[in-house]
């Protein structure tokens, strides 16, 4: 496994982002930005994959997730999805990077969709798990079919103190949990969990995921320097850069979707592919596959 240091850091909007850089720093940019549970060594195998094609490869921590750091004690510790996209922003105009191709999953697929959506200038091309990964905060409380109900409970459990107290007193075994029923056909071993585990002690972890899994329910305000990007967002803005989406055929918080699900979300090029055997974790579980859409993208993008 590639070793994911060193860590850089920059101060980017609100935080002081930490992240690894990998490839030549004159080559095609990419941001591969991860999800919850989970952290950049989703990335460790697909990064070299891409840096030995000549593209600049960053991946960072997310908000409340690793070596990150809010800049400021003031700074609400929210999580919602402006927020994610609002830093995936602040990092590129810090590193001075005009436009990029976005790849992500889960909390990561939804930042690089936010800055797609919002700022289809900085996104030369997307690649995204579960298609259009913006949440219709409107509808949160629609209920869903009870399978598909079932497979949120943890999200149930974060609305109440006593999912706060479960997550806080042991958020190891709790994320365990959801790697092994997230990606059901996945064999990780205990040394790969625990190498994203540490990301999970960031002081601010706890905060950050209760009220994201609270906020996209409407259940508690968001960060108010953000609510003009979360006002756009509730319209459900259009992704016109071209896209690769996925969904894995074995996904435990999503079943896998047609493409005319969220066909009208895509008024660029994109494909969408179904993945046999993967779950949650799509680039971890499948580096190679996940490492080809992006070449695809990065190939074709001007």
């Amino acid at each position: 496994m590639q070793s994911m240091t060193p860590l850089r850091r920059i101060e980017a909007g609100v935080l002081e982002v930490a992240y690894v850089e990998t490839g030549p720093a004159t080559g095609p940019p990419v941001l591969l930005m991860h999800g919850f549970p989970y952290d950049i060594h989703a990335y460790a195998e697909v990064a070299p994959l891409l840096a030995a094609r000549g593209c600049r490869v960053i991946v960072p921590y997310l908000r409340g997730f690793g070596a990150t750091r809010f800049l400021s004690d003031d700074t609400p510790r929210s999580g919602e999805q402006a927020a994610l996209g609002a830093d995936l922003l602040a990092l590129l105009d810090a590193l001075e990077i005009p436009r990029a191709v976005l790849a992500g999953y889960d909390w990561g697929g939804r930042a690089a969709c936010v800055v797609a959506a919002l700022w289809p200038e900085r996104c030369a091309g997307l690649v995204s798990l579960n298609s259009y990964n913006i949440q219709n905060i409107a509808r949160g409380m629609v209920p869903d079919t009870p399978d598909n109900e079932r497979s949120l409970w943890y999200q149930y459990y974060f609305h109440s103190e006593r999912g706060r107290a479960g997550l806080q007193a042991d958020r190891r075994a709790l994320c365990h949990l959801l790697w092994k029923l997230w990606s059901p056909t996945w064999a990780f071993d205990a040394g790969a969990f625990e190498r994203s585990a540490v990301a999970f002690d960031n002081p601010d972890f706890v905060d950050v995921v209760i009220q994201s899994y609270r906020h996209r329910f409407g259940l508690v305000a968001g960060d108010p320097a953000l609510a003009d990007i979360e006002r756009r967002l509730a319209a459900q803005p259009a992704i016109k850069s071209p896209s690769i989406t996925f969904d894995g055929a074995d996904d435990g918080v999503r079943p896998p979707a047609s493409a005319a699900q969220h066909a009208r979300q895509f008024t660029g090029s994109r494909a969408h592919r179904v993945v046999p055997g993967v779950g949650h974790n799509m680039p971890q579980e499948v580096p190679q596959v996940f490492a080809d859409a992006i070449l695809e993208l990065v190939a074709f993008a001007p």
